[in-house]
């Protein structure tokens, strides 16, 4: 495939992302401002050998790709706000049992029905504990549609490195935009493929052993060998067990695999951040009005940076804490109540000078409302 230079919504270069990535089976229910998604799959997947489904709802969406992913293939649904609230006991099955799996939920207003046509970024606590118990997740997003292509195509990497969901949280500015997107040669960026088990047909094979590396090979569901799957507590056979040793080494394993990986799964891209003594917080659509703004005050001679967050979950503490060491002031930008500002305040040596700047009213943020909180910011002495 050679390099093609397109001009898409943001929602459609998730798709060229996809099919880059190698994605041959999506299950998925029509909901706005994800439908994109599934609409351009339903033509251009089954063009290359994959299949299309619409379910009936969001819950039987995510078991199917979770049935797919098992058999071997690479999935992926989509969905927004209630579809995502919808999927969430299965997504702690899909955690617990280790299966690949992409989720894309482009966010609208909420909650319940809230604002389907407009902007939001509510749903960042949710992509991290929207399903329950002990658990640790992969949640990427993106301010530009070069980005969404490129994070698409990570989280399908990351998927299959870590067996384990991962959540595109993209806003439906970024899902409904357009702008240039050049789709790389097939090859440029490198893929991770389903890492299957070594272990011949007719020998033992252990689902839940670890190599040296914490990786798990698979073996294709219905192929060489038979194994349990479940969403209960399980030992290395995959076989349900209430053993404290069992319980605790699962657990831990499942949390470690991610938490001890941030330095791998961080993903971030940073704006006017030399010398900045004001560092702007900011992912997703909200990170196009700081970045704009920055760049204009940067031109006027005031030192404010952007930092922009392309992985929130597993959240990157100690990257936030060394790029706003020194900064006289953290502003983040986001169009929620503060749900990624709480988090940076805990990260930050100075959690006292790091300040909000959102919207939550369906519209963008604009760069105008984050310079009247730095006026009101430099205005104090801070």
């Amino acid at each position: 495939m050679n390099k093609h230079i397109k001009f898409v919504q943001g929602n459609e270069a998730c798709v060229e992302g996809a099919l880059y990535a190698g994605i041959d089976f999506f299950a998925g229910y029509p909901i706005t401002p994800s439908t994109e998604v599934a609409e351009l799959l339903a033509e251009r997947l089954p063009r290359k050998g994959g299949k299309f489904i619409q379910m009936e709802d969001e819950i039987a969406s995510m078991c199917a790709i979770i049935g797919a992913s098992l058999t071997g293939h690479k999935v992926m649904t989509a969905t927004s706000g209630p579809g995502f609230s919808l999927k969430q006991e299965a997504l702690g099955y899909a955690c617990m049992a280790e299966i690949p799996c992409v989720v894309v939920n482009v966010q609208r207003g909420g909650p319940s029905t809230g604002n389907p046509t407009h902007v939001s970024q509510g749903d960042v606590n949710q992509a991290r504990w929207g399903t329950h118990g002990d658990h640790s997740i992969i949640t990427l997003t993106a301010s530009n549609h070069q980005d969404v292509f490129a994070m698409t195509v990570d989280a399908f990497n990351l998927a299959e490195t870590y067996r384990t969901p991962v959540i595109l949280l993209f806003d439906e500015a970024v899902g409904h935009m357009r702008e240039k997107l050049v789709v790389p040669e097939e090859g440029e960026i490198p893929l991770v493929d389903r890492l299957r088990t070594s272990v011949g047909k007719g020998v033992d094979y252990h689902p839940y052993l670890p190599r040296e590396d914490g990786r798990l090979p698979m073996s294709d569901f219905g192929g060489d060998h038979r194994y349990n799957v479940t969403g209960l507590f399980h030992d290395m056979w995959g076989f349900p067990s209430n053993n404290p040793g069992v319980v605790n080494g699962l657990l831990h394993h499942l949390v470690d695999k991610i938490e001890n990986n941030v330095h791998a799964i961080t993903r971030c891209r940073e704006h006017y951040l030399e010398g900045a003594e004001y560092v702007l917080v900011s992912y997703g659509s909200s990170a196009r009005s700081a970045i704009h703004l920055a760049k204009n005050r940067r031109e006027r001679g005031e030192k404010i940076g952007v930092l922009e967050l392309q992985s929130i979950w597993p959240f990157p503490e100690a990257m936030i804490r060394e790029r706003c060491r020194g900064a006289r002031a953290v502003i983040v930008v986001e169009m929620n109540m503060g749900q990624v500002m709480r988090h940076v305040k805990a990260a930050v040596d100075e959690p006292e000078r790091v300040f909000l700047a959102n919207r939550i009213d369906g519209h963008l943020i604009t760069p105008t409302d984050i310079k009247k909180l730095l006026r009101v910011i430099q205005g104090r002495g801070v």
